[in-house]
């Protein structure tokens, strides 16, 4: 090529209007919350942009991301499910296990990534946790002893608790929640202490349930991680509140709300971990090539008001375990 030639293509490049040039390929991300829009799992998301943002997935660049809440519900998980389902995003990420059935419901292809979810085997999500197999893999948000550290920590902090119910609801947890159940009872079993079934499926039952454990004294009361519970958080709190029960919980939100103690996954840092899955689709992996994973953190916050005015003294040791104490 001669050199006036050179020149007049470098210089004709030049002169293409910017709207003609290569635009970045957007990739689409559709973020489906089972709760409603709090500061903490608004702080989770943010979390997971920032991770991404960091990955080189850049929000408004070649990233676009159509975010939904409150849809813990069956109604408002398959409400939310058809919307996506037509917006043809290139990942989902659902958080809960009835956000997850109900976006399967809708696709088989679409790659999800989903979090909250307790066993997703059981579940019927993924074949087995190493190669899940189809469209769905993700960070699970319990480990298999759980059920048995929530009642350790009961007992810890509330001593004198012979009597202690773990609030399931059957209808959303596979096997009845036995993942949780069986350490549970385990637990109850070497503690001394008897365990007391709390199976519920609405608030009159958890109430009921509390007043049951209310007319005796040394009652206590586990909470597992559930949509319709973490939706009615405020009301259980009040509820344990009201019947004076110390209560253990699954995640920090309900101890800021004048819960007890919670142990569990740090929500945001669970978003956080979920972030690379994301990534790793986006350039072309499979999920099922990426095996179901295990949280990397999980929290224990004590409301120290909330101890006071049940008349416990946390102990020493506890509280120097604690990530937080809220004064």
């Amino acid at each position: 090529m001669k050199r006036r030639d050179f020149i007049a293509l470098v210089g004709g490049t030049a002169l293409v209007p910017f709207g003609l040039r290569a635009q970045p390929e957007v990739r689409k991300l559709a973020i489906v919350m089972a709760v409603a829009k709090t500061p903490e799992y608004v702080a989770a998301s943010a979390a997971l942009q920032q991770v991404l943002g960091g990955l080189g997935w850049k929000q408004g660049d070649n990233l676009r991301i159509d975010d939904h809440w409150s849809a813990g519900s069956q109604e408002g998980a398959r409400a939310v499910a058809l919307e996506i389902a037509a917006s043809k995003p290139d990942v989902i990420l659902g958080q809960s296990l009835a956000v997850i059935e109900a976006l399967l419901s809708m696709t088989r292809t679409t790659p999800i990534v989903f979090v909250h979810v307790a066993d997703p085997v059981a579940s019927g999500l993924v074949s087995n946790l190493a190669r899940p197999e189809g469209n769905v893999t993700g960070i699970t948000n319990i480990v298999p002893s759980i059920g048995a550290k929530w009642l350790q920590l009961l007992k810890e902090i509330a001593p004198a608790v012979t009597r202690a119910a773990l609030l399931v609801n059957p209808d959303t947890q596979p096997d009845r929640g036995v993942i949780f159940l069986d350490p549970f009872d385990a637990a109850a079993r070497s503690l001394g202490v008897t365990s007391v079934k709390g199976e519920v499926r609405d608030l009159d039952a958890i109430e009921a349930l509390m007043a049951s454990l209310a007319t005796e004294p040394r009652g206590g009361v586990v909470v597992i991680p559930d949509a319709f519970f973490a939706s009615h958080s405020t009301q259980i709190v009040a509820l344990a509140e009201r019947f004076r029960l110390p209560a253990v919980y699954p995640y920090r939100y309900y101890v800021a709300q004048g819960g007890l103690l919670s142990y569990g996954v740090n929500n945001v840092d669970l978003f956080r971990q979920a972030a690379p899955y994301v990534d790793r689709i986006f350039r072309g992996a499979k999920p099922s090539d990426l095996p179901v994973q295990q949280p990397t953190r999980f929290d224990l916050v004590i409301n120290m008001r909330t101890a006071k005015a049940l008349g416990l003294t946390v102990p020493q040791t506890l509280q120097a375990s604690a990530n937080e104490a809220i004064e």
